[in-house]
């Protein structure tokens, strides 16, 4: 007779069914609902809320976040456009010395 372990194997969720959770949650569902339906324990989601919102602190709001997202597009739009016009320049200085 083999002995039981006393610990069963622990499951492993990934992020999107984590983020799924919470998003239930934010939606309105009682944890204990949420928990209960998908047969996960309360405590646990518990812990992956704190992880999020230890992790928000850490990171800048959405809207600060969406800026830079954007200033870095713009930035790269910028150096774009100025290598166009740097090909441009030498293009008309090759140009002009041709007639």
């Amino acid at each position: 007779m083999q002995p039981k372990n006393k610990h069963p194997k622990r499951r492993k969720y990934d992020a999107t069914f984590k983020d799924d959770v919470l998003k239930m949650i934010a939606n309105g569902q009682s944890v204990a609902y949420v928990a209960q339906a998908l047969g996960i324990s309360e405590a646990l989601i518990y812990k992956w809320k704190q992880r999020i919102k230890g992790k928000e602190k850490n990171y800048p709001s959405s809207q600060a976040s969406d800026a830079l997202v954007e200033n870095q597009r713009l930035l790269q739009r910028i150096s774009q456009l100025e290598t166009e016009r740097e090909i441009l320049k030498k293009a008309l200085a090759i140009i002009s010395r041709q007639t």
